[in-house]
């Protein structure tokens, strides 16, 4: 029997984790052999669901080869996937997300639909194999919607997103609110991380039109106090465009309390967030009312305008 390799995107997000945790407890319920990993290092709002709901952080995961059945979660683009991810048999893919560059060699069984969280769609895939969830894996579940969507403000979520997490509230036997609102405070805090590691703890990395553009987020409930380092944090940023051969590279610093962000954006080709959202660079800065979601608000209009 093979054993899958589950892992979400590089950067990972609570729900990157979550996912790979539940699909390997899916898989497992369907007795099929399998684990999950992680493509980097975890962010505070992550170590505190996985702490809270008594989950151990999972294996790290350096690169896959020809010889590793791997299943994908909350990702599909092989620029955020594992190294050699290329080479290796995909049979699984769990998201939300464009699907971008991805094909395959063999048939697969993929799972995607536009919701606010992979976790929806996997509550989803539970009902559909009458797979019992634990407290535990609910829990975790549970901190992933609440994650991806801002506690249901974001613009991705969805109604179905809704309707899983009150049901997954009810299964962890928590109060939505009031877990939500302290997972999510868990995750601003950002005191702890030097200028390099603030932008890349939820970092992705994708090409439009052949330009390479790098889009890093952070939650806080303070703008200015993350902007405090903006020096710091530009310097950081023109590294990776030096390194990494970037067109542009876009820092979201978004306040989760009045739902705006302010970006930093960084490299030749600025001109494309200034078009984007009708607004003037000042100091590579501006403030981008009513914009929290990567996936909704920030790729598709780049993507139109580059």
């Amino acid at each position: 029997m093979e054993k899958f390799l589950i892992f979400g995107h590089k950067s990972p997000d609570t729900d990157s984790i979550a996912s790979s945790i539940a699909m390997e407890y899916i898989k497992k319920q369907m007795n099929e052999d399998a684990k999950a990993y992680r493509l980097g290092e975890i962010n505070n709002e992550t170590k505190y669901a996985l702490d809270y709901f008594k989950f151990n952080v999972p294996e790290l995961l350096e690169n896959v080869t020809s010889d590793d059945h791997v299943i994908l979660v909350d990702h599909n683009e092989f620029t955020q996937s594992a190294n050699g991810i290329e080479e290796a048999c995909i049979d699984m893919v769990i998201d939300h997300h464009r699907i971008y560059n991805f094909q395959t060699s063999a048939p697969l069984f993929y799972m995607a639909e536009p919701v606010g969280c992979t976790c929806t769609i996997l509550y989803e895939l539970c009902i559909m194999n009458n797979i019992t969830l634990t407290r535990e894996i609910a829990g975790l579940m549970l901190s992933a919607i609440i994650s991806d969507t801002l506690l249901f403000k974001s613009p991705t979520c969805t109604v179905k997103d809704e309707k899983v997490a009150n049901e997954l509230a009810k299964i962890a036997n928590v109060d939505i609110n009031t877990y939500g609102l302290e997972l999510l405070k868990a995750g601003t805090d950002l005191s702890s991380y030097s200028a390099k590691e603030l932008i890349n703890i939820d970092s992705k990395l994708v090409s439009i039109n052949n330009v390479n553009i790098q889009i890093a987020q952070v939650n806080t409930v303070d703008i200015n106090d993350v902007l405090k380092n903006k020096s710091e944090i530009e310097d950081a940023m023109n590294l990776e465009i030096k390194n990494n051969n970037l067109g542009l590279f876009m820092f979201l610093i978004t306040d989760i309390l009045n739902c705006n962000s302010q970006v930093i954006a960084l490299g030749n080709r600025c001109d494309v967030v200034e078009k984007s959202y009708n607004v003037t660079l000042e100091n590579n800065s501006a403030f981008l009312e009513g914009v929290v979601s990567r996936k909704k608000q920030v790729i598709p209009i780049i993507s139109e305008n580059i």
